[in-house]
């Protein structure tokens, strides 16, 4: 249960700061930031373990998360304007 909360936490952060790096209009108010945090993490994650750079069993660090979360944000965007 600690580890589901640290996980909600932690994907706030990362994606407030993805937020903060892409400053612009997003819908969702913090449950889309909290889920762009998490989705990063686990984007950065599988493109970390298929690059070879994480085995199984390694989560992305906290900087590679937010780069994930920047890409997943970056992808949302796209979808949203079609």
């Amino acid at each position: 249960m600690l580890g589901l909360i640290w996980t909600v936490i932690v994907g706030a952060v990362v994606g407030a700061i993805a937020r903060f790096v892409l400053p612009g209009k997003d819908p969702g108010g913090l449950l889309n930031g909290v889920l762009i945090g998490i989705g990063g993490s686990l984007l950065a994650t599988y493109a970390g373990r298929a690059l070879g750079l994480y085995e199984a069993g390694q989560g992305a660090g906290f900087l590679a998360s937010i780069v994930g979360a920047v890409v997943l944000l970056l992808i949302v965007r796209v979808f949203r304007k079609s």
